[in-house]
Formats: C-alpha cells, structure tokens, sequence
C-alpha cells in the first residue's frame, strides 16, 4: 500500500507544479515584437502551394544591419527603394522555366511609414530577380 500512496502522493505534486507552471507562463506571441525604432522588416518567404508548404522568416533590421546573411546588402537595396520592395532594383537573370511557386511577404516599418508587401512568384530565382536580397534568408 506504499507504493500506491507514495505515487499518487508524487503525482499530486507534479500535477500541481505543472499547472503553477502554466498558470504563470506567458502567452505565446503569435508576431514578432516591434523593435523600439529605426527601419526594419518581418520578411518570410513560403515555398509550395497551399496544401503543401513550408515557411522561414527573419527580422531584418537596417540600423545597424542585422537579421540575415545579407542584411547589409538587403538594408541599401531599401535605402535605394525609399523602402519600397516593390521598387528595388530589378537584376537581369535567366531563370529556368520551372513552377515552383513561392510566396513573398513582408512587414514592418521605414523611415516611419507601415511598410506591407506579399507577393507570389513562380520560383525562388523569379524572387530573387525582382527583389534583391530583402527575402535572400539563406545567406
């Protein structure tokens, strides 16, 4: 009889702990925190269709340069763009004529102003093409 009320006396506790636990945590944040100031952006990009995809995402943050493998380079290409994605620079590139649909989006703030962009391409290398290094989240 021990064993029994030694058990039940151990997970009584462990219950317990686990709801104080929980009780006391906080809620999962389901977007990224606003920076404090300056110019930045919540890129992501989605590979795939709707069925089937899969998401990455970085903050980008341009003062001082920080966030993904080429930040500094994605922070100038805006600079240039007045923040604009829509208007970086476009690269001329021959990409492969392969359907491989991938979703651009991004979210933030430049020199003040709400910054809102989403955009579909067929590829990656479309992506890259037209807008630089802002969604380039592999380095």
């Amino acid at each position: 009889m021990t064993y029994t009320t030694t058990a039940t006396a151990v997970r009584g506790g462990l219950l317990a702990a686990a709801a104080l636990l929980l009780a006391t945590a906080a809620p999962a944040q389901a977007a990224p925190q606003e920076p404090a100031g300056g110019d930045w952006l919540f890129v992501t990009v989605t590979m795939g269709d709707a069925r089937t995809s899969s998401i990455r995402g970085t903050l980008l943050l341009c003062d001082p340069p920080q966030g993904h493998g080429r930040a500094a380079e994605a922070c100038a290409q805006l600079e240039t763009a007045d923040g604009d994605i829509g208007a970086v620079p476009t690269r001329e590139v021959y990409c492969p004529m392969v359907y491989a649909p991938v979703t651009a989006h991004a979210r933030g703030q430049w020199h003040g102003r709400p910054v809102e962009y989403k955009e579909t391409f067929s590829s990656t290398c479309v992506l890259g093409a037209r807008t630089g290094a802002v969604f380039a989240l592999d380095g």
